[in-house]
């Protein structure tokens, strides 16, 4: 496989892995911190608390999850490859988020509807004795 043909296939897999790494540092350094709560606790909060409490709310309501579920449920019904990337990301994300169930469910399906899109454009090889 050429390397023209190479990049359109890996460069969703390694989107997805980069989205894996950066939302464990958005959990494990950014959320889980108990300084930086203190710190959001305070009268005088820094101006980056708002996001924090906006990324906190999201996962104590579920959101996430719930938005890698439908973004999961629409890579099947448009087969795109952006979309089932997004799709796993997204679950990846909501697993990392504390979404446990539906991010596993969305990063599962997402994944083998990468690998259906990404099969279904590679062309059929030839009979090799014909």
């Amino acid at each position: 496989m050429t390397a023209k043909r190479l990049i359109p296939v890996v460069l969703p897999w390694c989107l997805i892995v980069v989205v894996g790494l950066l939302s464990a540092w958005l959990r494990y350094g950014f959320i889980e911190i108990p300084a930086l709560g203190y710190l959001c606790e305070d009268g005088h909060a820094p101006a980056w608390c708002s996001v924090r409490e906006v990324i906190v709310i999201g996962f104590n309501s579920y959101g996430y999850g719930i938005a890698a579920l439908v973004v999961t449920g629409l890579s099947f019904i448009w087969k795109k490859p952006w979309l089932a990337c997004l799709a796993a990301a997204l679950g990846i994300f909501a697993l990392t988020m504390y979404c446990y169930d539906a991010g596993a469910v969305a990063l599962l399906m997402g994944c083998l509807r990468l690998v259906r899109v990404q099969a279904d454009r590679v062309p059929t090889p030839s009979h090799q004795h014909g």
